[in-house]
């Protein structure tokens, strides 16, 4: 489970109402230590950019390889309060600001980037 947010506080703020919302739909919460089925988050969005995804967590985020969903943020990789020093490194390697996405979601991320690729005219 996770939080995203535009500060510490509204992360920690989503996450309190994400644990809510799962301690209102299930019957009870699984005891600390047991097993509990991992359930990952859909990441159709961020597929649509496979090669752009694979390409910005070497350059933007500087690890190896990362697991992104649909549901991923700049906040997940860092524990500034900000996002202005990832914000200004997508705009200096991709040429796009995105200092206007505050929940620095990777999939609207990605969406920007590539619709602001410029594609060429079709010249027949």
């Amino acid at each position: 489970m996770s939080g995203n947010g535009s500060t510490k506080q509204e992360a920690v703020q989503e996450l309190r109402e994400k644990f809510d919302r799962f301690k209102a739909t299930h019957e009870k919460l699984p005891r600390p230590g047991t097993k509990v089925p991992i359930e990952f988050v859909k990441s159709n969005r961020v597929d649509q950019h496979s090669e752009l995804a694979k390409d910005f967590i070497q350059r933007v985020l500087e690890i190896e390889w990362a697991w992104i969903s649909d549901e991923s943020s700049l906040w997940d990789f860092h524990g500034d309060e900000t996002n202005e020093s990832l914000t200004e490194k997508i705009r200096n390697i991709y040429g796009v600001d995105v200092s206007d996405i505050t929940s620095g979601n990777l999939a609207d991320i990605f969406d920007r980037i590539s619709n602001s690729r410029i594609i060429p005219p079709n010249r027949n």
